[in-house]
């Protein structure tokens, strides 16, 4: 997947979850697959496009979502499994597949 078809991916999950990302980007993280700023913006690492796609939608609504709660509350787990199946495989994949060297 190239960088251009990522994003339309993650514009199309923020108009269902119902949210709009002021910025979106995707470069070279070392230690995290994304990361959403209090300004709105999304980062997301390079690495993260050649993942499969169920983990791939995964942190991108995960990331969405915190556009609208800025922590792991109640609220956003119950709506990110709404919206992803498997929610806690594949928040155990999240923290395992990232290298943290």
């Amino acid at each position: 997947m190239d960088v251009a078809e990522f994003k339309k991916e993650v514009w199309r999950w923020a108009e269902k979850v119902g949210v709009s990302p002021k910025e979106i980007h995707v470069r070279k993280m070392r230690r995290k697959w994304a990361s959403c700023s209090s300004k709105g913006r999304l980062t997301f690492s390079y690495d993260l496009l050649s993942q499969p796609e169920d983990f791939r939608t995964y942190v991108i609504v995960h990331e969405l979502l915190h556009l609208k709660y800025p922590n792991h509350g109640k609220m956003f787990r119950a709506l990110i499994s709404m919206y992803v199946s498997n929610y806690q495989f594949k928040e155990s994949h999240k923290v395992a597949a990232k290298s943290l060297s």
